[in-house]
């Protein structure tokens, strides 16, 4: 069943067929032969009930959280600030690409929407200064993954969701993560161009003056990530009223640096339907999926089969690891974390791991997924927005990162506490 799953799963993907499609037509297979009974009866429930929550309604705040800031003008004026800032380290403005992103990785929540905005913002950039193609792209796929690792993360959001694990505390538990793993691209990138310069193109300074003015540029963006995420680890709101709270601030940022048209608000009303769309097909999608997988006996029988691999925690913890590892070479992220989620985390929890531990280790492996081929999302992102050259150039480019990514969950793996240090320092 599992070889007959895996195989239908890849050669629908193969067809190009939307994940969300794919994951119907994977359950109602699984219905019309594994099945004991007729599930598809139960969908029109299945579906009100999967996604009849509050929680997810923090989604699509989010995602027009980011439209907006990106529609706005605002992420162009972000990205001109940190190059004054940062272009003096060897990498140049490459490493502007890091720092950008992880600043936007805390107001979009998403992968894709920050690799899309970065790309769009810096690709002239390296055309008209001659950068290396390879490096340069390879550093906006990778730091467009920290969209969900740093908070506000819609990626966490679902996890707590499918988990019933605190999203405050998935949000505490990722920052630490995330900003290191920001700094590691950075130190990265800085030791690949001081081995081979040409690399990093042109290291450049500015005046201090007119790096402190472009301080006024990056303060409100500070400003947003500081009343949204703020208010979730202070109690005063949870996710979804935080990120109607970030919606209305970007709101007023907009309207008072750049003022706001029916046009930018058009788009990005339209841009946040397309992406909640998508992002609740799958979930619904991978919902009726667990369910026809539990009731046709497929959730044991993986769990039957990694138990009775005779495995102590820490080696058949590494065989889960090695198994996202693999699967995330070919399956989308949001749809790998919600089919895996139900048969994994219960027995992930029952080896005696922390769950909010687990889910920041599975994140930061999805986040090695959207960096590498064939279906890593963010690698087409950066070349759409190249229009030129080839994507085999992005994904060079984006090994050293995911090598980093790598040695982030071994460092996870080795030392918990990068994870549960400030939720368990900040717990009530």
């Amino acid at each position: 069943m599992i070889l007959w799953l895996s195989a239908g799963l890849l050669g629908l993907l193969a067809l190009s067929i939307p994940v969300g499609v794919v994951l119907f037509l994977l359950a109602f297979g699984i219905d019309w032969l594994a099945s004991p009974f007729p599930l598809s009866r139960g969908l029109g429930n299945l579906i009100w009930s999967s996604s009849n929550s509050a929680t997810l309604i923090a989604i699509p705040f989010f995602v027009l959280l980011g439209e907006i800031l990106v529609r706005s003008g605002i992420a162009t004026r972000t990205y001109a600030a940190l190059d004054r800032w940062v272009s003096w380290l060897p990498g140049g403005l490459v490493h502007a690409n890091v720092a950008t992103a992880t600043m936007f990785s805390a107001t979009s929540g998403s992968s894709v929407a920050t690799a899309a905005t970065v790309a769009t913002v810096a690709m002239p950039q390296a055309e008209r200064m001659g950068y290396d193609p390879r490096l340069f792209s390879g550093a906006i796929a990778a730091g467009g993954t920290l969209g969900i690792m740093i908070p506000p993360s819609i990626n966490l959001i679902v996890y707590g969701f499918l988990t019933q694990t605190s999203i405050p505390q998935l949000f505490l538990a990722g920052l630490l993560p995330g900003l290191l793993l920001a700094l590691a691209f950075l130190v990265v990138t800085a030791i690949l161009c001081l081995w081979r310069p040409s690399l990093g193109g042109e290291r450049r300074t500015f005046p201090w003056g007119e790096m402190v003015r472009g301080l006024a540029d990056l303060l409100p963006v500070i400003a947003l990530l500081g009343a949204v995420v703020g208010s979730i680890y202070a109690g005063w709101a949870t996710p979804t009223e935080a990120a109607a709270v970030g919606v209305a601030g970007a709101l007023v940022i907009a309207a008072l640096t750049s003022g706001i048209t029916w046009a930018m608000l058009r788009d990005a009303l339209l841009g946040t339907v397309r992406i909640t769309a998508m992002i609740m097909l799958v979930v619904i999608g991978a919902s009726f999926l667990n369910f026809a997988l539990a009731s046709a006996g497929l959730g044991r029988e993986l769990q039957d089969m990694l138990t009775g691999l005779g495995l102590d925690p820490l080696p058949l913890l590494l065989v889960i690891v090695l198994l996202y590892v693999v699967l995330g070479f070919f399956i989308e992220t949001l749809s790998l974390m919600v089919v895996t989620i139900p048969i994994v985390v219960p027995l992930v929890t029952g080896l005696g791991y922390d769950p909010v531990w687990f889910g920041i280790l599975m994140i930061v492996l999805i986040e090695m997924a959207l960096i590498t081929p064939p279906v890593g999302l963010n690698l087409y992102v950066v070349q759409g927005a190249r229009r030129s050259g080839r994507l085999s150039e992005v994904m060079a480019g984006a090994i050293p990162y995911a090598l980093t990514m790598l040695a982030m969950a071994a460092a996870l793996i080795a030392f918990p506490g990068l994870a549960l240090w400030l939720p368990q320092a900040l717990a009530p």
